[in-house]
């Protein structure tokens, strides 16, 4: 069923589309790599993409693309293309836990869903998007390597500790335990998960979690917080910048809270660059 604007009109993304659709998702490849990434692994199946790809029509063809599953991404959309999608999301009601992306299309769509969807837990508004494509600009740490199997029974707790703190809920609640710790073993298995750990502790942590196009998406960096304050952050970004580039991706991203200097000052000093801005809508 399409929802008509007053021009174009609100579809699901067919095979047939796939060409268009990333061509606008190669437009940007660092703001766009998680739903690009979705495409590269699955296409446009909802099944293998964790989510639906609805797309905005008009006579020129596909203008805008919006990721709907846990997360809702939308992707270069424009406030006529929004509208129309907000349209559409109304008559289904909330099913994602966020909404995620570049922070002006991300508050848009917000605010037009918002008086149907009920209140935010929480609304982060800038997120500075940043990025760096060459050799991190200060010496790496030689401790921190690729995860292996062997590391999950430090790791997973680790992993859960730094949603719990980034997030505020936990990713495990709800009988999600199994599903959680399969999901991080995937990561380790792709080796895309880097950690340092000494005397079974997990001083540092990070996971790659989008690739596509050049690209990859570093999250969920983390540093025991008895160990804070001694230069880990930057040491060990700088050894995932120059892994995951020779290894994953040569252009290396992250989208991090405004109000977290410390990290920002950190991944500044490896080398990132800003890129853009992001906003995150919490459930």
């Amino acid at each position: 069923m399409s929802v008509t604007a007053s021009v174009g009109s609100v579809r699901s993304i067919t095979s047939r589309d796939l060409a268009a659709a990333n061509l606008l998702l190669a437009a940007d490849p660092v703001a766009h790599c998680f739903v690009s990434s979705r495409v590269a692994l699955g296409g446009v199946d909802p099944w293998r993409i964790g989510g639906d790809l609805l797309g905005y029509f008009d006579d020129s063809g596909l203008v805008s693309i919006l990721y709907c599953g846990a997360n809702l991404v939308p992707v270069a959309t424009t406030a006529a293309t929004r509208a129309a999608f907000a349209d559409r999301l109304r008559l289904s009601g909330r099913r994602c836990s966020s909404f995620v992306g570049p922070a002006d299309e991300t508050l848009d769509l917000w605010r037009l869903l918002e008086p149907a969807w009920g209140p935010a837990r929480e609304v982060r508004d800038v997120q500075p998007l940043m990025a760096i494509d060459g050799p991190p600009t200060v010496p790496g740490d030689p401790l921190v390597r690729q995860a292996t199997s062997a590391d999950l029974e430090l790791l997973v707790p680790a992993c859960i500790a730094m949603f719990i703190a980034e997030v505020g809920v936990s990713p495990v609640a709800g009988g999600l335990a199994a599903a959680y710790r399969a999901r991080i073993a995937e990561i380790v298995k792709e080796g895309r998960s880097f950690v340092r750990i000494e005397d079974n502790v997990v001083v540092f942590k990070a996971e790659v979690g989008a690739v596509a196009k050049g690209v990859c998406q570093v999250q969920g960096v983390w540093v025991d917080p008895a160990l804070r304050g001694r230069g880990h952050s930057i040491s060990g970004m700088a050894s995932v910048v120059t892994m995951a580039r020779e290894q994953i991706a040569p252009t290396v991203s992250l989208y991090v809270n405004s109000y977290n200097t410390a990290a920002r000052k950190a991944y500044r000093t490896v080398g990132f660059d800003e890129r853009g801005a992001f906003a995150t809508v919490l459930f």
